[in-house]
């Protein structure tokens, strides 16, 4: 009696180790970008003036995903805007205005967003950026002239950064490590129990 108890409690367990493994599996993983990488918004420099329009065009956002905009409050703001405020630099009636200086910004649909400085002239300086989210993609004429980087690289203003293919997540090799032992883990217990329930059967 004692050693079915004690099986059954055993096969109780791996069949929950076995259905935490699977939830784990089905969980989405969001990501913040802090738009321009270490070029925080504001006017492009003059050595890289289409630095918004080449930073959209390496990251792939997904609905989940947040963008981060960090500039001076009291210099700068955010505005999201239609497509033909974006191509006329239109600042009036925005569809979003966010100007506290650390912008956060929530992916909540696919399709384009586009979204400029809130400040006079800024948006004819080229501070503008159009997002892709999902499967579309953007035809702006701005953007298909901008020379972009090599595949493998992005230029910030301290050097090439390394930029992961778009369609693998980037994940570190900690999160790897952590994923295979959690797999290895949940086979040991399997065949302990597929041992077990051979031996005591």
């Amino acid at each position: 009696m004692a050693n079915l108890l004690s099986y059954k409690c055993f096969l109780l367990l791996l069949v929950s180790l076995l259905l935490i493994s699977l939830q784990n599996k089905t969980m989405v993983q969001c990501y913040q970008y802090k738009v321009g990488d270490l070029d925080a918004w504001g006017i492009p420099t003059s050595s890289n003036p289409l630095v918004y329009a080449q930073w959209s065009k390496y990251h792939n956002l997904t609905i989940g995903d947040s963008l981060l905009f960090l500039y001076p409050p009291s210099q700068d703001s955010v505005i999201q805007v239609t497509e033909g405020s974006y191509k006329s630099c239109n600042l009036k009636d925005p569809i979003l205005y966010m100007n506290n200086g650390n912008s956060l910004f929530n992916i909540t649909s696919e399709g384009l967003l586009y979204f400029t400085s809130g400040e006079p002239g800024h948006c004819q300086k080229n501070q503008k950026l159009v997002i892709s989210v999902g499967n579309v993609t953007s035809n702006m004429d701005d953007d298909a002239a901008a020379p972009g980087p090599s595949p493998s690289s992005y230029p910030t203003v301290f050097g090439n950064i390394p930029v992961a293919p778009s369609a693998s997540l980037p994940l570190t090799s900690n999160s790897i490590h952590i994923a295979s032992t959690f797999h290895i883990v949940i086979i040991g217990f399997f065949m302990c129990g597929l041992f077990y329930a051979l031996m005591y059967s």
